[in-house]
């Protein structure tokens, strides 16, 4: 039976999860006690030995085994190996608790599809669901020790119902080396069909969303055989269990209490009961023993799956749903906000406190603008003039790569792998057919006319910059020539 705790954690309070160590059923105590009460047996009895029945020089040749003992532990990775080992487990033990097969949703299908109040359709909505069932049933005998207890021949299938004598000889007279869990599918399928002729299944729409839920529900069961088939591979277990016994068997000798090799050093407190040994035992052990119980979820163990009452919950709402509940509706009628706008269900006073919290709107619902003039809205306009500063003016004069519109339609001064294709060019082309926007065609003309324009006041200027540069640079020159020559002309500064 599976051991459920949720209630007990539903609120955070102090020393919430400390109620939770005195439980037993379920516990790590139940687990572990065992393995823990053997390994105190074997360190009290190496303890014992060292210190009654060793001479003095046997001690000191013990005391060396147990250094070198105590500092292999620090080579073996245990805290890397078992927590990726444990999370895999972990994983593929929710995994598997997914794909038990439920008929909920093939039962739904099933009650608003296959029509029909007379014996007949009773039978047909009976019979597909008890076909579902029965599957789970097979599957679930393959892989869980449970229900294979409970189930451990055909008879007993039988006898429980969710075969018949006739269905069982069909069975059985079906030769395969596989499992047949997916039979009753196949049964399924071939009844709905018959169905769909009959008009129980008024339309195709109807039959094949019926073939979609019951191949989802087939493939959860497809999906817990191969769970079954295909285990974790043995050397990563086998890897896993001999580091964690290697480990604590360098901790027997390791982690004794030794005498000094020289006489007069001052040695470990002697604290006969190694405490931080006992507690890592705990824990490594432990963790161990949790990825072995849920390795395969589908024994006998405390927390393991519950399928014997999965089973019995299945076969009693499929059956309700598809047949008492078929077409037995309750009157539909004017709910209690039918005249409001606004529909709000009263609170109790327990939970009064809560309608006090507004609600959430979004993390930045109630971020406010500092400058109301940035809030203020500004029209786009594509059409608008560029505005280059001074300094990007000198990177601009260049010709750049970038596409733009004035890139197209310049003939040899653009790029001509991205010249557009004429419709009056010699050669024809698949452009000529296409017509042109006359609004895009007069901007690119009047772009093309301004950067005309454009090219030789920014060569002038560009010329003038250069010229300037070239006349200061020489400056300098002039006038260290002149000086030597005794002729210093006056600067337009000193005449004014």
């Amino acid at each position: 039976m599976t051991i459920s705790y949720t209630l007990k954690v539903a609120n955070s309070h102090f020393g919430g999860f400390s109620k939770l160590l005195f439980r037993w059923k379920g516990s790590i105590y139940k687990l572990l006690y065992k393995e823990f009460i053997v390994f105190v047996v074997l360190y009290a009895v190496l303890s014992l030995a060292y210190r009654r029945l060793l001479t003095e020089d046997q001690k000191r040749l013990y005391t060396k085994v147990a250094q070198y003992c105590n500092r292999s532990t620090d080579l073996i990775p245990m805290s890397f190996v078992l927590g990726f080992y444990v999370t895999l487990i972990v994983n593929r033990w929710w995994a598997q608790y997914t794909s038990i097969p439920l008929p909920d949703q093939l039962m739904c299908v099933i009650s608003s599809n296959v029509h029909g109040k007379d014996e007949r359709g009773r039978i047909l909505r009976r019979t597909l669901i008890r076909y579902a069932n029965l599957s789970a049933v097979l599957i679930l005998r393959s892989v869980s020790t449970r229900v294979l207890k409970r189930f451990p021949t055909m008879d007993h299938v039988v006898e429980a119902g969710f075969m018949t004598q006739d269905e069982r000889k069909k069975f059985e007279s079906l030769h395969s080396d596989f499992n047949k869990y997916w039979i009753p599918c196949v049964w399924f399928t071939n009844l709905a069909a018959q169905a769909r002729r009959d008009g129980r299944i008024r339309d195709d729409v109807a039959l094949r969303l019926l073939m979609d839920e019951l191949n989802l529900y087939r493939a959860k069961c497809s999906m817990l055989f191969h769970y079954d088939w295909i285990s974790i591979p043995l050397v990563y277990t086998q890897v896993v269990t001999i580091a964690v016994y290697s480990f604590f068997a360098f901790c027997l000798i390791g982690r004794q209490f030794l005498e000094p090799l020289e006489p007069g050093q001052e040695g470990d407190l002697d604290m006969y009961v190694p405490l931080s040994t006992l507690l890592q035992f705990f824990f490594y052990a432990g963790w161990l023993k949790v990825a072995e119980q849920i390795i395969n979820p589908f024994g006998e163990d405390d927390d393991d799956f519950e399928t014997n009452k999965l089973i019995d919950r299945n076969l009693q709402v499929s059956l309700l749903s598809v047949d008492d509940m078929y077409q037995n509706l309750p009157p539909a009628g004017k709910d209690k906000y039918w005249n409001e706008s606004t529909a709000q269900p009263p609170y109790t006073t327990a939970t009064a406190a809560e309608t006090l919290k507004p609600s959430f709107l979004g993390s930045t619902f109630d971020i406010m603008c500092e400058d109301p003039e940035q809030s203020q809205p500004v029209e786009a306009s594509l059409s608008s003039p560029r505005i280059h500063t001074p300094l990007l003016t000198r990177f601009l004069a260049a010709a750049s790569p970038a596409v733009s519109l004035r890139n197209f339609g310049r003939g040899s001064r653009a790029h001509p792998h991205l010249r557009r294709p004429r419709a009056d060019s010699g050669s024809p082309s698949h452009y000529s057919n296409r017509s042109e926007d006359p609004e895009a065609v007069a901007r690119i003309e009047e772009e093309e006319t301004e950067d005309e324009e454009m090219q030789p006041s920014l060569a002038n200027s560009s010329f003038e910059t250069k010229h300037r540069t070239q006349k200061a640079s020489t400056q300098p020159v002039r006038k260290r020539e002149r000086a030597k020559r005794g002729s210093w002309p006056k600067t337009v500064d000193e005449q004014v």
